[in-house]
Formats: structure tokens, C-alpha cells, sequence
């Protein structure tokens, strides 16, 4: 079966090729596991990688090996959000706001020295939000480039009290040389450096608007940022602007709630199915029971069909909302 590798699969290949330390090459097989499509003609390759992993891990010393595993963040919930700056710029007070997590926050810099996930609610899920180390040129710690790959959108927070075009511009260039493309970057690849760049989608965060002046240069960074990526005003400290930031990361992530009822009873709806928009029925039907996809005889909808309870086939785009009772 073919495995069907994207370009930027075949890039990391040649950078873990050259790679001269074992800690090198466990970050770009890493990285390489993450970009790998996910269908049956990859498992042999996935599992080839995986023990390649295994094999350098038990080369390098036991307190690297720990502190390697410690930076490989599972995704938990409905998505994974990386939260990305530099010093001061409040990155970790807003993740110790909006979730669960306790990343230390003070007003020296360099206070994150390691990745800090925390659950973030959002009406009826939860969105895992990571709080990493200050993201500055010369700096970039080995384990963040395949986190990166794995996250489905990253939150850029700046100052806005201390040069936020200049904040932005640093950030979007260091994610450009770990290949990383947010559509503002400036460094210059060739063209095959570029086909290996990997697409995130972003949201800049401009904290700080309750300090004097900051309302000035958040103007100045919406004129030249808005039409790239969403831009947003909050304040980490007085909680300003924090629900309608929880919205704009859901509208990012672009997924859909789904829910399941059984014939005569009532869906529970604290406890969706998330998918991507644009999944169909048959998907749904996979995500509640692996063997669902082929048993699904028909089903039922109400939310997006015109009547509700209708019959639907199984290639049916489902809507945020949509209740589904699946019959197999």
C-alpha cells in the first residue's frame, strides 16, 4: 500500500540524515511521525521510526532521556493550541488564566523553562492550551519544532507596551526556520526549502491594552496584521477580552460538535463529538466505534437537514450542532 509522503516529510528525512547528535535525531524522527499521513500504508513506516526512537533513546544518558520524554506534549481534548512569545510578554499568565495549569509567571524574564499544558472550557469542551518557553532567536529547544508540527494552531502573544510589530516579525521568522509558515515570516527559502514549510494557523494576541499607550500600538499592529491573521486585543491580568479570545480559537480551529442520541432517548449534549468541518456521517460513525464505518445501515439527523429525523447517507457534511442517531 502506498504511503503517500508529503514533501515536507522528505525534508525532515534529510535533516535527521545529517542530524550528528542522537538527541537531533530523535527530534526529527519525532517530527517526521508527526507530518506522516495517518492510514494503513504508513503503519510499517510509523513502526520502523518508533523503534529507531527507541534505539537512540538508550544511547543517550537517563536524565536527557527523561527530560526528552517530559517535552513530547499528548494532545488531550477537542484540539492542541501552542502559546508562543517572547520575555514578559505574558504568555504564561495567560494560560494560568484560562485553564487548569500552573506555569510560573513573573516580571523577569525567561521565567518558562518548559512546556506547561492546562485545559481551557469552551461552552462544552475543552481546548488544551501549552505554555512554552520564551521563543527567541538562538534559543530554540530541541523538542519544540515536532510540537509545533503537531499542534492544530498557535496563539502569538506580544507586548504591547514594547514593540509589537518587532515582537511579531522575531516570532514569525523563527517559526520560518523550523518550517513553520504563518503567512507573515520574512527569511527567504528556495523552492524546495518552501515546499517543506508547514501551514499553521495563528491568532496574534496583543496583550497588555489596559497600560498607557498600548491602545496606539494595537492600532498600528491591526493595520498591518489584520488582513494576514486574526488580531486581538486582551489583558492577561485584568482578564480583559478573554471570552471573546476562547471564541476566536474555536472559529480558528474550524472543527464542529457533533452529538449521538440511541432511538427514543434524548442526546447528551455535554458530551460532543469534534471533528474537523467538512466531516461527513461516515466519519462521525468511525469516531464512535472503529467498526461503525462499514456496519452503518442509515441514519438519522436533526440540526442541519431540512426536517428533522430525516434519513441521511452516509457522505452527508455534517454542521455544527447536528444530533445523529446512527443505526447499524
Amino acid at each position: 500500500m502506498p504511503t503517500n509522503l508529503p514533501p515536507q516529510y522528505f525534508e525532515v528525512e534529510k535533516i535527521y540524515r545529517e542530524a550528528k547528535t542522537a538527541q537531533e535525531k530523535i527530534a526529527a524522527l519525532e517530527e517526521m511521525l508527526a507530518i506522516m499521513p495517518k492510514h494503513k500504508g504508513t503503519d510499517h513506516l510509523k513502526a520502523d521510526l518508533r523503534r529507531r526512537i527507541a534505539k537512540l533513546s538508550q544511547s543517550v544518558d537517563k536524565k536527557t532521556a527523561t527530560q526528552r520524554a517530559s517535552m513530547v506534549i499528548q494532545k488531550e481534548g477537542a484540539a492542541q493550541v501552542l502559546v508562543l512569545g517572547q520575555p514578559n510578554a505574558g504568555k504564561s499568565q495567560l494560560v494560568a488564566t484560562l485553564t487548569n495549569a500552573s506555569p510560573p509567571v513573573a516580571d523577569y524574564p525567561f521565567t518558562t523553562q518548559t512546556a506547561t499544558p492546562g485545559m481551557m472550557e469552551f461552552e462544552n469542551i475543552q481546548i488544551q492550551l501549552v505554555d512554552t518557553p520564551p521563543l527567541v532567536a538562538g534559543s530554540t529547544q530541541p523538542w519544540l519544532p515536532p510540537n509545533l508540527v503537531r499542534a492544530d494552531a498557535l496563539l502569538l502573544v506580544v507586548d504591547l507596551i514594547d514593540d509589537p510589530l518587532d515582537q511579531v516579525e522575531t516570532i514569525a521568522n523563527e517559526l520560518v526556520k523550523m518550517r513553520i509558515d504563518i503567512g507573515v515570516g520574512q527569511v527567504q527559502f528556495d523552492e524546495e526549502q518552501s515546499a517543506a514549510l508547514r501551514r499553521k494557523k495563528a491568532i496574534i494576541i496583543g496583550n497588555k491594552i489596559d497600560l498607557d499607550g498600548a491602545h496606539q500600538n494595537y492600532e498600528v499592529l491591526q493595520e498591518l496584521y489584520q488582513n494576514k491573521l486574526p488580531v486581538l486585543a486582551i489583558s492577561a491580568s485584568k482578564g480583559t477580552g478573554l471570552e471573546e479570545l476562547k471564541l476566536r480559537v474555536f472559529q480558528l480551529l474550524d472543527i464542529i460538535r457533533v452529538y449521538t442520541k440511541t432511538p427514543g432517548q434524548t442526546p447528551d449534549l455535554n458530551d460532543p463529538i469534534v471533528l474537523e468541518r467538512g466531516s461527513t456521517l461516515e466519519d462521525a460513525a468511525a469516531e464512535v466505534h472503529k467498526d461503525f464505518r462499514a456496519r452503518l445501515k442509515y441514519a438519522r439527523i436533526w440540526g442541519s437537514g431540512k426536517h428533522d429525523g430525516i434519513m441521511v447517507k452516509r457522505d452527508h457534511i455534517l454542521q455544527d450542532g447536528d444530533i445523529i442517531e446512527l443505526h447499524v
